[in-house]
């Protein structure tokens, strides 16, 4: 499976088998984590044969089941925490969709239990991700059209501007709220630019989406076609 195969095929999953991760896929897991969180300065940990973290009220309340694996993911406290937590923890969804595993990216419904993570100085939770064997592959939902998140597609924009934007709105949000933009911005200093903005919700983690939504666009429009602004 390619990464854009993964990107296509992914979708949230809520309960999983009780099926174990294989050594092989433990190791791959944790070398992509140790890797990401270098990149991205997190500090994400992978929590093997755990259940208690998805058995409480709130676990049941998202629908979970069977949730024995999952990923802490935590960061030094800063303004762009969240984005970088959607970004990178993304590319490990994406990485174990390659896997032939399932995730579930959970903002609230989990408990936190001691002995599982540590926390460095300055560091805090962003969030969890869910990740096993799914009972199933999950379903699609419903998204936004290109032109509801661009105003700037066109046929006069690079064709792999609206690749870009079509992964980014296969990205999973909160609630499947895509309160994203994307807007290109023509050419500057020969490289073509492109900004990305997160929209208002009264539920929040737009700007762990925004991250989340990023790492799509990147992959789809290829990272080497243009360069990010503010």
């Amino acid at each position: 499976m390619t990464i854009q195969e993964a990107i296509e095929a992914r979708h949230s999953v809520r309960a999983y088998k009780e099926q174990p991760l294989t050594e092989e896929i433990v190791k791959a897991l944790e070398e992509k984590i140790a890797e990401l969180n270098k990149e991205g300065q997190l500090h994400m940990q992978l929590v093997l044969n755990e259940p208690k973290a998805f058995l409480g009220t709130l676990a049941k309340y998202g629908r979970f089941r069977g949730v024995n694996n999952y990923v802490v993911v935590a960061g030094q406290k800063a303004d762009d925490l969240d984005e970088r937590v959607g970004y990178y923890g993304e590319h490990l969804v994406l990485f174990a969709q390659m896997l032939g595993l399932n995730t579930c990216w959970v903002g609230l419904s989990y408990s936190k239990v001691p002995g599982t993570y540590v926390l460095d100085e300055g560091e805090k939770i962003a969030c969890y991700i869910a990740i096993g064997y799914g009972e199933t592959q999950g379903v699609g939902h419903k998204i936004k059209t290109v032109e509801q998140v661009s105003r700037s597609v066109s046929d006069t924009t690079p064709a792999w501007f609206r690749k870009g934007v079509e992964a980014a709105l296969l990205a999973p949000t909160a609630v499947n709220q895509q309160k994203f933009s994307f807007e290109y911005l023509g050419m500057s200093n020969n490289r073509h630019q492109v900004r990305a903005k997160k929209g208002f919700s009264l539920i929040g983690y737009t700007q762990m989406d925004l991250g989340i939504a990023k790492c799509h666009f990147e992959i789809g429009a290829g990272k080497e076609n243009f360069v990010w602004v503010k």
